[in-house]
């Protein structure tokens, strides 16, 4: 799975937004807290959700049940807005 291009990401102030830029029925922006800054990073290229809560799990201290929910529920938001190509 990777981010569809028809959006991009945008950086403002330290702040990711994620953009759609045709016509994508999802109208809006979304801002990215740290974490799923990072997932959406890590979506820019060709990869796995195993693969993401690997590299989450090498970045952050924390135990990688918690990653791979927060990895699982951030994949959810973007399937749910469209912004997934799967």
């Amino acid at each position: 799975m990777k981010l569809k291009d028809s959006f991009m990401t945008q950086e403002v102030d330290d702040v990711q937004f994620l953009v759609p830029l045709g016509q994508e029925e999802f109208r809006g922006l979304v801002r990215s807290n740290p974490t799923a800054a990072f997932i959406v990073n890590c979506l820019g290229q060709e990869t796995t959700a195993e693969e993401i809560v690997d590299a989450m799990y090498a970045e952050y201290d924390a135990p990688r049940e918690v990653i791979a929910a927060d990895v699982a529920g951030i994949l959810e938001t973007l399937r749910s807005i469209g912004a997934l190509e799967e």
